[in-house]
């Protein structure tokens, strides 16, 4: 078929479901379109119909097809328990904790859902009145049956099985919970009053609720991914919390475990989840603070107040004179760098400190030059293995009219700022290596993550593949199991019309056994088709010797040739011919006037049927 034909026919289907559904309110626009494709065309063929549109005009000239065609699309193949480890697992694991849940007097409430004939509601009620025993599951255990099928819930209603259907049942379960009624059983009738049926449509239908089993088995394999969304919403509505679904084996809920929980896998039961958690937890508020700074005013007035200003100051302050003389050592220069008293007036570059932490003369020739500041930063200084980070700034005295008249140099300690800044880079580095390595890290993690996402949607696509395998498969069963269940009746109707044949060919080997005479049934072509007891007394040839032998062949005592143009007459005229009487002999050699009378034969394709007796009279022809 093309790709355009395959179109049309598709649009045709759509077209077919539309009608259905407007015409008798059967919405199949869920279902699988491969499943209603193929049962369509199952009932197509049977009607000898090869289009769509022929078969819509076909519905809407022959109301009764719609019948026919439901019951062809709505597979209604079930059976008392049927599965039965399922059935064993949901009596001695799930009716008990259904039980457990619901106080003495509170009522049951189990819903089967595609309810079909009504096997399955019935195997409900046996289940739940074995468990708690008939009088409190009467007034406890209320059941409701629903399918869209009126045919087959009518049949539900009416509670009768053949022995055939209870198969399944042990005698003693049948005998307790059906009554023989006829050739048939019906279920036991204050159970009955318990199981109510009724049509429901799952996919438009408001759900039953306040559930605590809800039975759907071999129902949602029918429908597409959309439609059996929207039901288990439904179904998940209709439970109570820690209420049971139980499915077909070609079912199950691949992406609900936020809302249900796995009883049993294999058995395909599953448990209805606690509601949601409460809101998330709110999250904190950040306090900023603030810091205060202080300003220090100085007022040199006289050198007693500008010394001691000097030795508070936290730095180490060295002046030196435009001759290069030390002229101003503070405390903290005294104490840092090992200066004392007798070194004002010595030149400055005879002290350790005017090269070390730094070559400190050249520097302030610069700055005196330039009338300029000079800053150097963390300027090292090694004692040992300890090392000593200062800032030191270098500011020219420049007097009032204009001429350098000096240097001071201000050492500020920033060991331990410098340390800890270095501390800080380190970290920032470390920091810094680490956050590339995360970002790597979250790079690879994301690629393997996209990598995984991939694959779990693979598998899901897979699984999904799988499962829509697993449902046609599912599909077909019911379907073969139908067939099946249709080619037993036929052979069952076979076998009843060839015991009426055999019946009707014994009594009419009976009664051309009881006759005294020769009778010899020859076909158009003259062949022998029946040699009766009478013949093989007369002319001693057995029936299996002369049996499809033509009759002018055969050897035996009666000319057959005299009786060609009478049997030939016979068959054109269809009109019997009058008695012939033939000179023969016997089979003990007697010679007799044999009387042959020829009669038209309107059965099987047609012929004649010969009476050969002996002439009392002596009557020859």
């Amino acid at each position: 078929m093309s790709y355009v034909q395959e179109v049309e026919s598709d649009e045709e289907l759509e077209s077919l479901l539309g009608f259905l559904r407007d015409a008798r309110g059967f919405d199949f626009t869920g279902y699988k379109r491969s499943t209603l494709g193929r049962r369509i065309r199952k009932r197509m063929a049977e009607v000898d119909v090869a289009s769509y549109p022929d078969y819509r005009d076909r519905l809407e000239t022959d109301s009764g097809e719609f019948n026919a065609l439901f019951n062809t699309i709505l597979i209604n193949v079930t059976s008392v328990f049927r599965d039965p480890d399922a059935w064993t697992f949901l009596q001695r694991e799930v009716v008990p904790e259904v039980i457990a849940q619901r106080e003495p007097d509170e009522e049951i409430r189990v819903w089967s859902a595609g309810c079909s004939s009504g096997e399955e509601a019935y195997s409900l009620a046996i289940m739940f009145a074995e468990a708690l025993g008939n009088e409190e599951a009467m007034s406890r255990v209320k059941i409701y049956g629903t399918d869209v099928d009126e045919e087959a819930l009518r049949e539900a209603r009416s509670g009768l099985y053949s022995a055939k259907a209870l198969e399944p049942l042990s005698v003693e379960l049948r005998d307790k919970y059906f009554e023989c009624n006829g050739a048939r059983f019906s279920f036991r009738s204050d159970l009955r009053r318990r199981v109510i049926f009724g049509r429901h449509d799952i996919t438009r239908d408001a759900p039953i609720s306040r559930l605590d089993l809800l039975v759907c088995r071999n129902t949602l394999m029918y429908f597409n991914v959309e439609a059996q969304t929207q039901i288990i919403d439904r179904f998940h509505f209709a439970l109570r919390e820690d209420g049971f679904l139980f499915l077909g084996k070609a079912e199950m809920l691949l992406n609900d475990s936020d809302r249900f929980d796995v009883a049993s896998m294999r058995q395909r039961v599953f448990r209805r989840r606690p509601g949601a958690g409460g809101p998330p937890y709110p999250p904190s508020t950040v306090k900023i603070r603030a810091g205060m700074g202080a300003e220090l005013q100085t007022a040199v007035r006289t050198r007693h107040l500008r010394d001691l200003i000097l030795d508070a100051i936290p730095g180490a302050v060295l002046a030196i004179d435009a001759e290069g003389m030390v002229v101003l050592v503070n405390g903290h220069a005294r104490t840092q760098f090992g200066l004392a008293e007798g070194d004002l007036g010595r030149p400055f570059q005879d002290l350790e400190i005017s090269y070390r932490p730094v070559e400190l003369r050249s520097l302030i020739e610069q700055a005196t030059h330039e009338r300029r500041t000079l800053r150097i930063n963390a300027a090292e200084r090694h004692i040992g293995e300890e090392v000593q980070n200062f800032d030191i700034l270098i500011q020219p005295l420049i007097s009032p009219t204009g001429l350098p008249i000096g240097t001071t140099v201000t050492f500020t300690d920033v060991t331990v700022a410098t340390q800890l800044k270095a501390e800080v880079k380190r970290v920032r580095e470390d920091l810094e290596t680490a956050y590339e390595e995360l970002q790597s890290t979250n790079e690879e993690l994301e690629t393997t993550n996209e990598e995984l996402q991939s694959s779990i949607e693979e598998l899901e696509t897979t699984n999904e593949e799988l499962q829509s395998t697993n449902e046609e498969l599912e599909t077909t069963n019911e379907e073969l199991q139908s067939g099946n269940e249709e080619l037993e009746t036929m052979n069952e109707e076979m076998r009843v019309r060839t015991e009426e044949l055999d019946e009707t060919r014994a009594f009419l080997d009976g009664v051309l056994s009881s006759i005294g005479a020769g009778v010899v049934v020859l076909d158009r072509d003259l062949k022998v088709k029946s040699w009766n007891t009478g013949a093989i007394d007369m002319w001693g040839l057995r029936s299996d010797e002369v049996l499809d032998q033509s009759f002018f062949g055969l050897d035996f005592g009666l000319p057959a040739e005299a009786l060609r143009d009478v049997i030939l007459k016979c068959l054109d005229t269809g009109q019997r011919a009058v008695p012939l009487y033939v000179a023969a002999v016997n089979r003990i050699g007697k010679t007799l006037t044999c009387a042959v009378r020829c009669s038209p034969y309107e059965g099987h394709r047609g012929g004649v049927v010969l009476l050969m007796e002996e002439s009392r009279n002596g009557a020859s022809g």
